[in-house]
């Protein structure tokens, strides 16, 4: 856990909404919020809007979630109609960024609150240059792998922390029993590139140093980090359920959660799907590393902000709601209500469920990153983000050797993005 400096106080915030609303009593105090997070439509009513008015209880919350699939388009339809909410979740990087550039999103320089993140964390909501953050980072959701560890016990097996001590489990795994050893499918190819690619990858790419190295032009999705990404997830086929090929994220879920499979790739996010469905108990480990005492890397990836429609008549509650959102509070409130998803800022949080515990744990003990597709590299055409899905699936089924999916996205990269020319 990290200790930071405490936000905003609340007596402060309180004393300023007060005299904000004092002097605004002609304008609704009711903000509505945007949002494609649906299912967390009860944790927002019985949870985080309560907490919110014990504060200050002249401020009133609506929350107004959109499905998932229709948000971004339904959001910009309301922007440009004028008829979106006061608060907007933000998508991470390029779909946020366009929103601020179009006018938008407010800019939130000089929010006291934004003290609290780290620049990292920040990085997903920042303009380019650095000079204009547009959204207030909210949570994010850590890679890595989750098992059965019913099956682990059944097999006498330990957690691996090598990728030697990995491929020796899933060997054993596969011969000693019935159980598929690693539970991915490459039909919906996504996972193939966020699960696969994304999850293990940082190890080989150092991270942050990695990352940067692609946007500045130093480094080349050909050099051997990346190749050597790829030929670690080539080894993965044999280990996979059979038909994996066909296998849908939905149908990996079900795989792991009747007790079929006994390490599945995963993203934090799935914590609450195997809460609710599997009857057993589960853990989770961090991507292993090349060889014992290496430095560890795991994706912390930036996944959801909070903004403020430029728009909005209510803009001094919305940036009280906000400063509220970058507390201690907010934090320990959302990550124990959403198991998987966790702050951002820099405070001390106390996790209960044990495996969001064990995920949040390697912050600790690792270095973060995020998803190396996500900051300018996908803007162009070809989307790299896109090639690495594709690139990804084929060399896990076996159609694409490593160095031709280094040579391929490399290529796309090169066709739109001066840095790589």
């Amino acid at each position: 856990m990290l200790k930071v400096r405490s936000a905003l106080p609340h007596k402060t915030l309180t004393c300023l909404a007060a005299l904000v609303l004092a002097g605004t009593a002609s304008a609704s105090n009711t903000l509505y919020v945007e949002s494609w997070r649906s299912d967390d439509a009860n944790i927002w009513s019985d949870t985080i809007i309560p907490a919110f008015n014990k504060h200050y209880p002249d401020i009133k919350l609506q929350f107004a979630p959109t499905p998932p699939t229709d948000y971004n388009s339904a959001l910009q339809a309301k922007l440009q109609a004028g008829s979106a909410g006061d608060i907007i979740t933000c998508r991470p990087f390029d779909a946020s960024l366009q929103l601020f550039k179009s006018g938008y999103l407010e800019s939130l320089n000089g929010l006291e609150g934004l003290k609290d993140f780290s620049d990292v964390a920040k990085s997903a909501w920042v303009t380019d240059d650095g000079s204009e953050q547009f959204c207030l980072p909210m949570a994010s959701v850590i890679h890595g792998f989750i098992y059965n560890k019913e099956i682990f016990e059944e097999l006498n097996l330990s957690v691996p922390n090598t990728q030697k001590e990995f491929f020796d489990t899933l060997a054993t795994i596969k011969s000693e029993s019935r159980y598929a050893p690693l539970d991915m499918g490459t039909a919906d190819q996504w996972e193939a590139a966020t699960m696969g690619f994304q999850n293990i990858g940082p190890n080989f790419w150092k991270g942050e140093t990695g990352r940067k190295g692609l946007i500045d032009g130093s480094a080349k999705l050909t050099d051997q980090p990346y190749v050597d990404t790829w030929k670690e997830l080539a080894k993965w086929k044999p280990y996979l359920g059979r038909g994996f090929e066909a296998q849908k994220y939905s149908d990996s879920q079900n795989l792991f959660t009747l007790g079929r499979a006994a390490i599945y790739p995963a993203g934090s996010w799935d914590i609450q799907t195997f809460n609710n469905q599997a009857d057993f108990e589960f853990g989770a480990f961090k991507p292993p590393v090349v060889k014992e005492g290496d430095t560890c890397y795991i994706s912390d990836h930036t996944d959801i902000g909070i903004g403020i429609n430029a728009a909005s008549k209510n803009k001094e509650a919305a940036r009280i709601f906000l400063n509220w959102m970058a507390t201690a509070e907010f934090g320990a409130l959302f990550a124990n209500a959403v198991p998987g998803f966790f702050p951002l800022s820099n405070h001390t949080i106390a996790i209960k469920d044990p495996v969001a515990k064990e995920f949040i744990s390697w912050r600790s003990e690792c270095e973060s990153t995020i998803r190396n597709s996500y900051q300018i590299l996908s803007r162009g055409t070809p989307n790299l983000e896109n090639q690495l899905w594709n690139v990804s699936a084929q060399v896990i089924n076996g159609t694409m050797a490593p160095e031709e999916a280094a040579s391929e996205t490399q290529k796309g990269l090169e066709q739109w993005y001066a840095p790589q020319q």
